[in-house]
């Protein structure tokens, strides 16, 4: 059952040195607050996971908190690369970044399968690619009823998933709308899981696709207003198109990526803008 939590006592008991941790959001609702906790507590030897690993994990990887990674498609959206990954996998800096890469059809399905607590999903996919050669959690099965072979993706069960929503209400149920990307199957999967959201409510009114969390889902909820920025919580925050541009010369030097970590992320009760 969720309780209500500040995010630094949710953060210490939750995320934990050698971790899967997965904090998922797509476009929007993604958990900055809560990666910059992680960042200021110094949690280590992390292996994260995210479909869609843009800024937030360029962060959390440049800040050497990060030993593998378990992704899809890495980027700055419509600006570039992610310098501070890209550094880690060239040059081994801060250090050596094990990767597993996967299609988004691949990811999707890990949690899937994670959260139905199976051992694996299948699908059709990684045919014309050479990602199954490059990893130990793509395999292929033969259907037992046409013949047909199927990529068959291990299940992803994280230590903890953390995400960002829009409303819980006191008793610890959450709600997210919007694009929702895999946040619900990150968290049905994981062992705990950790929710900022932007304001607690007395009682949560039905969105029209709208998802819910129970409380028996969540662990700890933590109220962070603007805990997405710089991306948004539809309905609360919009996106800070000038951060993403401007992120992109800060983490290109190795220097200025840790002057703006030191003065914006690890100072005590800095709030990255």
């Amino acid at each position: 059952m969720a309780e209500i939590r500040s995010l630094h006592d949710a953060v210490a008991d939750l995320v934990h040195e050698g971790d899967t941790l997965a904090m998922e959001g797509f476009t929007h609702l993604i958990p900055y607050a809560a990666a910059h906790e992680v960042i200021r507590q110094g949690t280590t030897d992390l292996s994260l996971a995210r479909m869609t690993p843009d800024v937030v994990y360029d962060q959390l990887i440049g800040a050497g908190l990060v030993r593998k990674l378990i992704f899809s498609w890495g980027g700055n959206p419509g600006v570039g690369s992610l310098h501070r990954f890209r550094d880690a996998v060239e040059n081994g800096w801060p250090r050596p970044l094990e990767l597993d890469e996967h299609s988004h059809a691949g990811m999707a399905n890990r949690y899937v399968a994670g959260a139905s607590r199976l051992p694996f999903a299948v699908l059709r996919g990684y045919r014309g690619s050479d990602l199954a050669t490059r990893t130990d959690t793509v395999s292929s099965v033969v259907c037992p009823f046409t013949g047909e072979e199927l990529a068959a993706v291990a299940a992803l069960n994280p230590d903890v998933t953390v995400v960002h929503a829009q409303q819980a209400d006191r008793a610890g149920n959450v709600q997210m709308w919007g694009l929702t990307g895999v946040q619900k199957e990150a968290a049905l999967a994981a062992g705990r899981v950790l929710v900022t959201v932007e304001e607690i409510v007395d009682e949560l009114t039905p969105r029209p696709g709208g998802v819910v969390l129970p409380t028996w889902v969540t662990d700890a909820v933590c109220v962070v207003p603007g805990g997405a920025h710089p991306s948004y919580a539809a309905g609360y925050t919009v996106r800070d198109n000038a951060f993403y541009q401007a992120w992109d010369p800060i983490a290109r030097d190795r220097d200025a990526f840790t002057r703006w970590i030191d003065e914006n992320v690890r100072t005590e009760g800095a709030v990255a803008r």
